[in-house]
């Protein structure tokens, strides 16, 4: 089968283009190659290539930035997946959609989770262009898959992880203040590129959550992160009110996979056996990128 993967430099398309290469003809391409934004461009490559299947792990997303640049996140947001999904119709592929938790408004008690039942409500410009793509693509296409996900973490990119490591390294005695009242489900993006493929052979189509299992702060991802890093720090909690930025963000991000359980799809494991494997087999390198000035 012959995959296209938008956003191929990222930690996601990186994780993506590594596992489903094992198995397929893949094609990675990055937003500074292609410009999704082009609707002519993009059927071209596409009818070039003859992707059976299109994967948009393309977006703009520093949430903050897309309060003040709306206009950039609307082309690479909105119009960019509505473009993939026109090419991949036009071309007899499906198209796989990576969503966001952005797209409620994290109203729910926690630990009340969001199914793919529950109604999107976005509270920020982000979360209203990601749920302006999925519409978009649920007008022009059948034939796609939606995956939602939350707190995407890896070892390619940047991440909160990646910062929380830096500030604890540059200085470890230094009060970091870390939001502890907002919930959600750190998710590896190997395990969720290995969920992807999982799909694609599934042949399934529609809307889906594919988050780890379990929850947590941002506080306690930060300091079991550190922990398991074995690297000092001086974390404090703080709350959402204490720590305001110009988007508003879910206070429950929870997301349940119940779709993927439903249909004995689900590979996502428990946040924090993921996060030792992440650190067993990272360790040194994150390390080395926070001495070396890369993170």
């Amino acid at each position: 089968m012959k995959l296209m993967i938008l956003g191929g430099k990222g930690q996601l398309g990186r994780d993506c283009t590594k596992v489903l290469n094992e198995t397929h003809d893949v094609m990675s391409v990055d937003l500074d190659e292609l410009d999704i934004t082009d609707v002519s461009e993009v059927e071209a490559v596409a009818e070039n290539f003859r992707a059976d299947v299109i994967i948009n792990c393309a977006a703009f997303t520093r949430v903050d930035d897309c309060e003040t640049e709306q206009d950039l996140a609307c082309k690479v947001n909105i119009e960019g997946p509505g473009n993939l999904a026109v090419a991949a119709q036009n071309q007899g592929a499906q198209l796989i959609h990576i969503s966001t938790d952005y797209v409620f408004d994290g109203s729910k008690r926690v630990p009340d989770a969001y199914t793919e039942k529950d109604d999107p409500n976005p509270i920020s410009y982000y979360g209203v262009t990601k749920l302006a793509a999925e519409k978009a693509i649920r007008r022009i296409t059948d034939n796609h898959i939606i995956l939602r996900t939350a707190w995407l973490y890896g070892i390619r990119g940047q991440n909160f992880l990646k910062t929380m490591l830096r500030l604890a390294m540059n200085d470890p005695k230094r009060e970091i203040k870390v939001v502890s009242d907002q919930f959600g489900s750190p998710t590896w993006s190997y395990r969720l590129a290995q969920q992807i493929a999982k799909l694609i052979k599934s042949g399934g189509q529609g809307t889906y959550h594919a988050t780890s299992e379990g929850y947590c702060t941002w506080y306690e991802l930060a300091t079991d992160f550190l922990d398991k890093m074995d690297v000092p720090h001086s974390f404090v909690p703080c709350t959402t009110e204490e720590y305001p930025t110009p988007a508003t963000r879910p206070m429950n991000s929870i997301l349940e996979n119940q779709r993927l359980k439903e249909l004995g799809l689900n590979l996502m494991e428990d946040w924090k056996t993921d996060l030792a494997e992440f650190v067993h087999r990272f360790r040194d390198r994150l390390i080395n990128e926070v001495r070396e000035g890369q993170t």
